[in-house]
């Protein structure tokens, strides 16, 4: 009898923790939603939030573990985007013998020559799968190669200055994408061959199963990256850079090194958003949607802490179609002095962040301080067994 009424004071406080609470909640509105919208919104939400999770972790990495004012997120997520929507299909294009040079970004050859691109994707399933792997390890490498290059003024650059100089990278790669054809249309968007066409009738399905296991695979890898040694040589840069170097470490590697694998995290995730949907257009790749949006998940979730990034994400995807789908019938009334319901989506979601951090200033789920040996080994060392 007291062993069992022991357990129910621990049960109680891992149902009050932060983190398990929210999850219930989040968990209801999912619920709600799937029962009053259906599951296609489900659905949607899902792969929205398996594309902004993969975002916001490699912006974790980079600023909650490795210190970097990385307000360039887009530059990488652009960088992916651009290698899947330029380059996959120019090479199938090219073994077809169809037009595959400077041409293939024109609306009037990219609309008649993809749909022949589906056409081969739909009867084959192996290539089909080499085509979507192909795909993402490109878009990893453009990421690599991306971080590598911002990685110079980030050596030498530190917090506003090194935000501006990656602020303005994003948008000098988005214009040039906008206003260069051959690349990905210019201001007129690419079709992207589509490897999920082979299952046309469930595609929607198959792209969000697909896209939510790719998530969590990288969460999984995320989190082994942070635990081990590199993960530890990362916060201690971040912490401190001159004890970084009195131990030994060569910070410009180690910083390198963190900007070319959070960069390639970003560019999978572009490259899976042009896969979904269809297109690539320069101008989609915004800093309000792929950098400013992730600084608020990751802010919300809690710097540092890959499970609230996680957490983060998902309540502001839930927030966001909520806001989206009820906003008229929350709002309508103010229709009545000259205020259009249509544009409080952003002033809703800025209240509901502003909120969120006055009363959890260090996220939803805050990092921890974590010992390098676990206790029982640390017990051992204290012990000197």
């Amino acid at each position: 009898m007291t062993t069992r009424e022991g357990r129910f004071p621990e049960a109680a406080r891992f149902l009050l923790r932060r983190e398990v609470l929210m999850t219930i909640v989040m968990l209801g509105f999912l619920t709600y939603l799937m029962l009053s919208r259906g599951v296609s919104l489900l659905l949607t939400i899902f792969i929205d939030f398996a594309i902004f999770a993969i975002v916001t972790l490699s912006l974790n990495l980079e600023v909650g573990f490795s210190g970097v004012s990385q307000f360039g997120r887009v530059i990488a997520v652009i960088g992916g985007g651009f290698a899947v929507g330029a380059i996959p299909g120019r090479l199938l294009a090219l073994s077809m013998g169809l037009p595959a040079g400077a041409s293939y970004g024109a609306d009037a050859v990219n609309y008649k020559v993809v749909p022949q691109l589906n056409e081969l994707l739909a009867g084959s399933v192996p290539l089909s799968i080499a085509f979507f792997i192909f795909s993402l390890l490109l878009a990893a490498v453009a990421g690599a190669a991306v971080g590598w290059l911002t990685s110079r003024p980030a050596i030498r650059l530190r917090e506003a200055y090194l935000g501006i100089s990656l602020l303005a990278f994003g948008d000098f790669f988005m214009w040039v994408g906008h206003n260069w054809q051959p690349l990905v249309g210019g201001t007129t968007a690419v079709y992207v061959p589509d490897p999920f066409r082979v299952v046309y009738a469930y595609r929607f399905q198959a792209v969000v199963v697909t896209v939510l296991i790719i998530a969590l695979l990288l969460y999984y890898l995320v989190e082994r990256v942070t635990r081990s040694p590199f993960g530890r040589t990362l916060k201690m840069l971040r912490d401190s850079d001159v004890a970084a170097g009195v131990c030994g470490k060569n910070i410009v590697r180690v910083r390198t090194q963190a900007l070319m694998l959070g960069s390639a995290l970003a560019a999978v995730a572009g490259g899976l958003y042009v896969i979904y949907t269809g297109t690539c257009t320069a101008i989609g790749f915004s800093r309000l949607t792929w950098t400013f949006w992730p600084w608020a998940y990751m802010m919300l979730g809690g710097i540092g802490s890959s499970a609230g990034v996680m957490l983060g994400v998902m309540l502001l995807t839930i927030m966001r179609s909520m806001i989206t789908l009820y906003r008229f019938q929350w709002f309508g009334f103010l229709l009545a002095y000259g205020i259009d319901p249509i544009w409080l989506e952003y002033t809703l979601m800025g209240l509901v962040i502003v909120v969120a951090i006055l009363f959890m200033p260090h996220g939803l789920v805050p990092a921890k301080v974590e010992p390098i040996l676990p206790a029982n080994r640390m017990k051992r060392v204290l012990s000197g067994s």
